[in-house]
């Protein structure tokens, strides 16, 4: 799996367990994170730059498109 499918698979994954923690009774925690994960969506979307790609890189995972 490449740096892309990667990112996009643990963003997706916090999505659901903000999701959760929602459900069971922790919703500002919940609210905290979804902001935290949109706010870093945003900004890679605008810059390229994502601090799990650059961390995956250095472990030398195959590059995809989205980070190089």
């Amino acid at each position: 799996m490449n740096i892309d499918r990667i990112v996009l698979a643990f963003a997706g994954s916090m999505v659901l367990v903000a999701l959760a923690l929602g459900f069971f009774g922790f919703p500002t925690l919940s609210v905290i994170l979804l902001a935290f994960i949109g706010l870093n969506m945003l900004q890679a979307a605008f810059t390229g730059v994502c601090p799990l790609a650059i961390i995956l890189k250095k472990m030398g995972k195959p590059t995809g498109s989205a980070f190089n």
